[in-house]
Order: structure tokens, then sequence, then C-alpha cells
């Protein structure tokens, strides 16, 4: 055999190796699309019941979820709608022109250049209105956009839990947001103070004396991590301020979404 033959079939064998092998990933990628779908939404579901404290290890995720509602509210009126696309998702929406908005730098505190129109929420109700609700939140922190849910008691004020579901901060840093023992100072905090609907709520440098005026709205600081701390406060007060939910959150307390 020359050596003109031997090249021919190693490409062939090449060529028909790399076929088999596309065709192999290519069938694995969309036999395993719905699981990927399912698992994300299970963890969608998670991160939800774990910020709104809700957890009960005799159910399964999709059991405990049947306690919560899932709604959309139109950022710009305050107000539930319907009018959004089936499969609707708001990280996508934001960079659709139609769904979404670009923010000015003065606007963008949390530094997150887009933001969609219309925003899913979460109710837990019950026989006498609403007795959680459940916002996503997101924001830049000092490597990476941290992604979370932050849950407020029926007075939609005091916090019920924050939780971060993706991020990519420093491990042991701005990775702390994570603690088990830093997310426990959240519950029984407040937002916003008693002049209206202007969030107060943030990190501070080093730990809260729960005796200083003010400390119902602050809590303790990132140590060694002051920018992802500052992302936290500032995706915490741009998502509860007028330009996040704080129009929906006044017309719920009024009745008039």
């Amino acid at each position: 055999m020359s050596a003109k033959d031997t090249t021919r079939q190693t490409v062939i064998v090449a060529t028909l190796l790399c076929v088999v092998c596309s065709v192999v990933v290519s069938a694995a990628a969309v036999l395993l699309k719905p699981l990927q779908v399912a698992n994300k939404d299970l963890d969608r579901k998670s991160n939800i019941l774990a910020a709104a404290g809700i957890s009960d290890s005799s159910k399964s995720v999709d059991e405990l979820f049947t306690q919560i509602t899932t709604k959309y509210v139109d950022l710009e009126t305050g107000k539930f709608t319907t009018d959004v696309p089936a499969k609707y998702d708001a990280k996508k929406a934001a960079k659709d022109p139609q769904l979404g908005q670009a923010l000015t730098k003065d606007v963008d505190i949390a530094s997150i250049k887009y933001q969609a129109k219309v925003m899913p929420v979460y109710l837990v109700e019950n026989k006498d209105g609403i007795e959680k609700v459940i916002l996503p939140v997101h924001g830049y922190g000092l490597w990476s956009t941290l992604y979370g849910f932050l849950a407020l008691e029926g007075d939609l004020n005091t916090v019920v839990g924050l939780g971060f579901y993706s991020h990519a901060e420093t491990p042991g840093l701005g990775g702390e947001v994570d603690n088990p023992a830093w997310k426990a100072l959240w519950p029984g905090k407040k937002v916003y103070g008693a002049e209206g609907m202007e969030p107060k709520l943030g990190l501070i440098k080093g730990s809260v004396d729960p005796s200083a005026p003010g400390a119902e709205h602050q809590i303790d600081g990132l140590s060694g991590a002051t920018l992802t701390a500052n992302g936290v406060t500032n995706l915490v007060q741009f998502w509860m301020g007028k330009n996040g939910y704080a129009p929906f959150l006044a017309n719920l307390k009024a009745g008039e979404v």
C-alpha cells in the first residue's frame, strides 16, 4: 500500500469518526434538553422557596411550590400584567428592544445596563391576603452579576430572606454572600423608613450595633470584600427603589394592582 493510500484512509477514518461523534453529541444535547430545562426550573423554585423560608423535608420542591403564585408586574405602571410572551425570560427580555430598556448611568446604580420592562414576582397568600412576596433581584459585585431573590413579609417592608443562586464572587470574600450565618442577618430587617418608599436597607462596614439609630436597615459588611458589599447594597436599593419594585409595592399596599 502506498503512502498516498494510507493518507487517504487516515483522512476517511478521521472524517467518519468526526461525523459519528458529532451525531452522538447532537443527539445527547437534544435528548438531555428537557432534563436540563426541568433541572433549571427546579433550581429556580428551590431558591424562591429558600428566600421565602419555606421548607418541609417530607414534601418535594414541586409540592411546596404549590403555595406560591407566579405573577408578572409592569415596572412602569407598578401593576400586574398578563401581557407577556409564552415562556417569558426576564433576563433575555432585558436586551430585547421591545421587552426591555437600556439604563442610563445615573439610574443604573446596580450596574446591570439593561432592565426588563416586566418582571415576575412570587406571592404566598392566605385567607387574609398576601403573606409573603418574593422578588427577583440582580446587580454587579466585584467580578460578576449576582442573581437572587429578596422575600418580604406581608407588610411589604420586613425582610424574610435574601439568597443568591448565581454569581462568581471570590470564595471566602465576596463569596460569603452564600454563608448561612450572613444570610441569617437579613430576616427582620426593614427595607423602608417611616417617611416613604425610599429604600434604606444596605450593608455597612463592620458589624451592626443593634442599639444604634437605623440598625433595622443595616446588615454586617463582608470583610475584605468592599466592592461586593457595595454591589449588594446597590442592587437591593435599585430593585427596591422607584425604578424597581417600589411603585408595585406601593400599589399592592394600597390594593391598586
